[in-house]
């Protein structure tokens, strides 16, 4: 695909306003803007893993610190980076909903953490599912949420996730396994989300 802005199954359309939120100049096709991205999710990950810094759980449930983490993913390819959006998708929560989802999403986060409700790996791949299910942000929404419930993860004393990395198959074939999976615990089975995400 070497459109700049189409989707690929399971991606976020962007609007034409939010298009016109892109910060590097010299990105014309698709492979730029997907190099661009991964670089400004790699210093991220680079900020968040590295040094000293030791999250607790409850950290994680706080919608400042999702969106700064967002900001720190995408804040140098898009302008938009960690605020939500501000238009309805085809996926995700109508958008004048995404506050009061949000709220109520943190509040049971916060909740199922202090009371031990869900072990770890459960606990952090519901936390996974509900922050797609709302789809905060323009775009950036899958990877936000399985680098989130990769530090909930760790700061419960699990691994990192693997999210189907350790399939032998092809990136076109794990994307489809990814949103069939969501598509499951969308119908209330996290079963098939489970199992991919150590895969």
């Amino acid at each position: 695909m070497t459109d700049l802005f189409d989707a690929e199954e399971g991606q976020t359309l962007l609007t034409p306003e939010e298009r016109k939120g892109l910060k590097p100049t010299y990105i014309t096709y698709r492979s730029e803007l997907n190099e661009a991205e991964q670089a400004n999710i790699l210093k991220a990950e680079r900020w968040l893993f590295g040094g000293r810094r030791k999250l607790a759980p409850q950290d994680l449930a706080d919608q400042g610190f999702i969106c700064d983490m967002h900001k720190r993913m995408y804040g140098d390819v898009w302008n938009w980076a960690g605020t939500f959006r501000k238009s309805d998708r085809n996926i995700g929560v109508d958008f004048y909903q995404i506050h009061p989802a949000m709220r109520s999403f943190l509040d049971d986060i916060r909740y199922w953490i202090e009371h031990s409700t869900y072990v770890p790996d459960e606990l952090a791949v519901r936390f996974h599912h509900r922050l797609v299910f709302i789809h905060p942000f323009p775009n950036g929404n899958g990877r936000l949420s399985r680098l989130m419930a990769d530090c909930l993860a760790m700061s419960l004393g699990q691994p990192r996730f693997t999210w189907g990395r350790t399939q032998l198959v092809r990136a076109s074939e794990l994307r489809t396994s990814y949103i069939q999976a969501l598509r499951k615990a969308d119908g209330h089975d996290l079963t098939t989300l489970l199992a991919f995400a150590r895969s």
